[in-house]
C-alpha cells in the first residue's frame, strides 16, 4: 500500500493498466447475466477466421459485438448492415484494448423470421445464377420405365406415391432411395440421395417428395446443398413437397413442381387406361382408314376393269394372228428355199454377178463421168464469175470521179489545208489553190470571185435564143 499524494495520511492502491482492465472485466462480467439486446447492425465484418464483428446501435448509442465462428455457422440467415436484429449474449471486456463488447451466441432478424429471411436470400442468389431459368428446365419423358424416389421410407408421402403410381401404371420399376427429410443434416442427406440416383443406369425420372409441415419442418428443402444437387442432376426432377401453398427453393430449381406428393406421381406417368384408350382409338381410326382405302382401291380397279377389253377376245384375236403369221411364214420359207435351189444350180452366174473386176470397171466409168461433170461445172462457175466482175467494174467505172474529170470538170482544193472548195464565197483574193484535172494538177491564186447569178461569166455567154 502507498500513501495518497493528496492525502498523505490515507493509504491508496495504485493499479497497473492491465490490473485495472482485469478488475473492470471481473466487475462487468460478474454484474451482468447473459442478456438480450436489440439494435441495428452496422460496421459488419466477417473475418477470414470466420468470426463476425459488428456494431449494434440505436438512435442514441452503440456497442461493439462479436460472434465466434462456431456460432456464425449456425445462423440461418446472412446478417447485413442496416438489419434490425435481436441478439443474445454476455458482456465482456477485451483487456488488450480496454474495450467492453457483447459476445453473441444467438441472433435473429426482427420483423421477418430468420428462416424466412434465409429463404429469400438463398432464392435471390440462386435466381441471379440462373438456376430458376425456364431454358434449363428439361422436359419429362412421356412414359418413364424406371422412376427414382427420394423421400422418407416411413412417411405418408411414400405410401401415396407408390399407391398412385401403381394405380396409374402397374408395371413401372420404382427405385426408392430413403433419406431423412427433416432435422439437422437432412439437407446433406437429400443431396447425397439425389447424387446416388444419378449414378443408376437407365433411370428416367426422379421424384423428390415430402408431406406437409411447418416452415421449420420443410427447411431441408430450402438448403443450398439440395438446390445444387437438383441443378446438377442428369435426370429430370419433379418435386412434391408439402401442401399446395408451400413453396421451397427446391421447387424453383426442379424441372417441374407438383403441389403435393400425390400430384407428383400423377404428373410423372400417364394413366395406363388413358393410353390404352388412345391406342384403341388410333387402332380403330387406322382400321377405318385401311377399309376406306381398300374400298377406294376396289372401285378404282373396277373402273380400270371396265376400260380393259375382254381377255378371252384378246386371246382369240392373237390366236387368229398367230395362224395368219404361221401361214405367211410357211409360204415365205418355201419361196426362199426355191430361190436357194436356183442359186445353187447357177454358181457361175452368181460369181459373175459379184465379180470384183466388173465392179472396178463400173467404178472407173463412174469416176470418169464425175470428173467431166466437175470440169463443166467449174467452167460454168468461172464464166459466171467473170461476167459478174465485168458488170461490177463497168458500174464502178461509171461512178468514178475520174470519168467526171474526163468530161472537163476539175477538183479545187484550198491550200494548205487541202479542203475541197464547193463555194466561191469562202475564197479571198490571193488564196493559194490546187486544181486537179483529168490529166495532171495546177497551183494558182485567186484574183477575184464572181456571183454567177449577178455577174456575166465570160466563159459562158448568156443564152439569147
Amino acid at each position: 500500500m502507498q500513501k495518497d499524494p493528496l492525502f498523505p495520511s490515507a493509504p491508496v492502491k495504485i493499479y497497473r493498466v492491465s490490473e485495472l482492465t482485469a478488475e473492470i472485466r471481473r466487475t462487468l462480467e460478474g454484474s451482468f447475466e447473459p442478456l438480450w439486446v436489440e439494435g441495428e447492425i452496422s460496421n459488419l465484418h466477417l473475418h477470414s477466421s470466420g468470426h463476425l464483428y459488428l456494431t449494434l446501435k440505436d438512435d442514441r448509442s452503440q456497442i461493439r459485438a462479436v460472434m465466434f465462428r462456431s456460432q456464425v455457422q449456425l445462423l440461418a440467415f446472412e446478417p447485413a448492415d442496416g438489419m434490425q436484429v435481436l441478439c443474445h449474449g454476455r458482456l465482456g471486456v477485451y483487456e488488450v484494448r480496454g474495450e467492453y463488447q457483447l459476445i453473441l451466441d444467438f441472433m435473429e432478424p426482427r420483423g421477418l423470421g430468420a428462416l424466412q429471411l434465409a429463404f429469400e436470400q438463398l432464392k435471390e442468389r440462386l435466381q441471379k445464377e440462373g438456376l430458376f431459368d425456364t431454358e434449363r428446365k428439361r422436359p419429362l419423358p412421356f412414359l418413364p420405365q424406371r422412376i427414382g424416389i427420394v423421400t422418407s421410407p416411413t412417411g405418408a408421402a411414400i405410401r401415396d406415391l407408390l399407391q398412385i403410381l401403381h394405380r396409374r401404371f402397374p408395371n413401372l420399376h420404382i427405385l426408392i432411395r430413403p433419406t431423412r427429410v427433416q432435422g439437422e443434416g437432412a439437407g446433406l442427406e437429400i443431396s447425397r440421395a439425389l447424387d446416388d440416383l444419378n449414378q443408376v443406369e437407365d433411370l428416367d425420372l426422379v421424384i423428390l417428395a415430402r408431406g406437409g409441415g411447418s416452415l421449420e419442418d420443410l427447411w431441408a428443402f430450402n438448403e443450398e446443398a439440395v438446390a445444387r444437387a437438383i441443378a446438377r442432376s442428369r435426370r429430370p426432377v419433379i418435386t412434391g413437397v408439402g401442401h399446395e401453398v408451400d413453396f421451397t427453393v427446391a421447387d424453383f430449381v426442379a424441372d417441374l413442381r407438383a403441389p403435393t406428393p400425390s400430384a407428383a406421381a400423377e404428373l410423372a406417368v400417364p394413366l395406363k387406361s388413358d393410353l390404352l384408350r388412345a391406342l384403341q382409338e388410333l387402332e380403330d381410326a387406322l382400321i377405318r382408314s385401311l377399309r376406306r382405302r381398300l374400298q377406294e382401291s376396289k372401285d378404282e380397279l373396277s373402273q380400270w376393269a371396265r376400260r380393259l377389253p375382254d381377255p378371252k377376245r384378246r386371246i382369240l384375236d392373237l390366236r387368229l394372228l398367230l395362224d395368219d403369221l404361221h401361214g405367211r411364214l410357211t409360204v415365205g420359207m418355201a419361196r426362199r428355199t426355191q430361190r436357194a435351189r436356183e442359186q445353187l444350180h447357177h454358181p457361175q452366174g452368181l460369181l459373175r454377178r459379184y465379180d470384183p473386176r466388173e465392179e472396178a470397171v463400173r467404178a472407173r466409168r463412174e469416176l470418169t463421168d464425175y470428173g467431166l461433170r466437175l470440169l463443166r461445172a467449174m467452167e460454168g462457175r468461172t464464166r459466171t464469175a467473170q461476167e459478174a466482175f465485168q458488170r461490177q467494174a463497168a458500174l464502178l467505172d461509171s461512178l468514178s470521179p475520174l470519168n467526171v474529170l474526163r468530161r472537163g470538170y476539175s477538183i479545187t482544193r484550198r491550200l494548205p489545208s487541202g479542203e475541197i472548195v464547193r463555194d466561191a464565197g469562202v475564197l479571198q483574193p490571193g488564196d493559194p489553190l490546187r486544181i486537179r484535172f483529168h490529166q495532171g494538177e495546177a497551183q494558182c491564186r485567186v484574183e477575184s470571185t464572181l456571183d454567177v447569178e449577178s455577174e456575166q461569166d465570160p466563159l459562158y455567154p448568156p443564152d439569147t435564143s
